[in-house]
């Protein structure tokens, strides 16, 4: 065995979503080969790569087929996150990708939807961070078990800074971590969005692959603010079945259509899909209709990022301050890593500019 025989032989292994070999994407790093031996290492778009055993097992089989069957073969994995980022790095400096979790109304579950991608995401081994950015109805510390807690400042070259509080291993701001839960949040468009400038340029997020942002319900100030002061990467457009829910995420959808948005939607999820009840496990029941959020997803040539169901398990662990991701329900954790798994395969392709016919496909 020699390094250009292994390579020659890793040409053949296409990475799944990019539709180029390993080799070309020049992802093959470290070979080391010692009689029958051999290992190398992959290094992926993202930790939290969905695809890491399929192209573990195409690696084998092609050194295996094409150059040694009696080969011991080692793949290992490592990670650089992929960006698109341009903007010079002039906010959030170190965030790789920054993902907006919208919807068009609320009520539809967005903060079970972002907190759960945020840990889901954690899992796969990405850095990740959430911002709680829905000034007048923070639900973070209550679904993180944080009420009453609050950061530290830091100095941080010459700056004072504030720390974000870390649970499940995600870093986490709120306005409800800063100010008493029993006062509401009393203020005009124009204060809240200076609290979220505050989020981004005063809080010391370090480095990140992924900042999952939770919106306000609706379109307004903080919208406009949050996309024209950040380089979002993506928006992740939430609803439920029912018609209600689909009108006002068809105005979601086009407010990241206007120009002083221009940010892509990384796609949309449907939550509260089905009902499943504990003791019928097997039993779905359509209670605010069937595959609205699919349907949508159709007319608008969105990639359809999945299906979560509305099961008790997820409502009990949001108000224990326990996220289902933590929890050991295996069937709904598994739609939240279906569901996150097809999100950051759909930021690595647009990082590498495929369009997005060709991501819908795939997705």
């Amino acid at each position: 065995m020699t390094k250009e025989k292994v390579l020659e032989a890793l040409s053949n292994v296409q990475e799944p979503d990019l539709g180029k070999d390993l080799v070309t994407l020049n992802m093959v790093k470290d070979i080391e080969i010692e009689g029958n031996y051999v290992s190398f290492t992959v290094v992926l778009t993202t930790p939290a790569c969905p695809m890491k055993d399929m192209i573990k097992n195409a690696c084998i089989n092609a050194i295996k087929l094409l150059v040694n069957k009696e080969a011991t073969v080692n793949v290992k994995f490592t990670s650089n996150t992929t960006t698109k980022r341009t903007d010079g790095g002039a906010v959030l400096p170190k965030v790789k990708n920054i993902i907006a979790v919208v919807s068009g109304k609320g009520g539809v579950g967005k903060s079970t939807v972002a907190a759960n991608l945020a840990l889901a995401l954690s899992e796969g081994g990405a850095k990740v961070g959430l911002m709680d950015a829905d000034i007048y109805g923070p639900s973070v510390p209550i679904m993180f078990g944080v009420r009453g807690e609050r950061p530290m400042m830091m100095d941080i070259e010459g700056k004072g800074m504030i720390i974000p509080l870390e649970k499940f291993g995600i870093k986490l701001m709120s306005i409800g971590l800063l100010v008493d839960e029993k006062n509401a949040v009393v203020w005009r468009g124009p204060m809240a969005s200076s609290a979220i400038k505050q989020f981004v340029t005063d809080v010391f997020w370090d480095e990140l692959d992924y900042l999952v942002v939770d919106m306000p319900p609706g379109t307004g100030d903080i919208h406009l603010t949050l996309m024209q002061t950040v380089p979002v990467t993506g928006a992740v457009i939430v609803t439920t079945p029912q018609d209600v829910a689909l009108a006002d995420a068809k105005k979601g959808i086009a407010m990241f259509g206007q120009a002083q948005m221009n940010v892509p939607i990384i796609g949309l999820v449907e939550n509260m899909s089905y009902f499943v009840p504990a003791e019928l496990p097997d039993n779905k029941y359509y209670i605010f209709g069937k595959e609205g959020g699919k349907r949508l997803a159709d007319e608008y040539d969105l990639p359809f990022l999945g299906q979560i169901p509305l099961v008790q398990s997820i409502r009990e662990g949001g108000d224990q301050g326990v996220p289902i991701m933590m929890s050991d329900d295996m069937v709904t954790r598994k739609a939240f890593e279906d569901f996150a798994a097809f999100v950051v395969r759909s930021i690595a392709m647009r990082n590498a500019n495929i369009s997005v016919e060709k991501i819908a496909e795939t997705v």
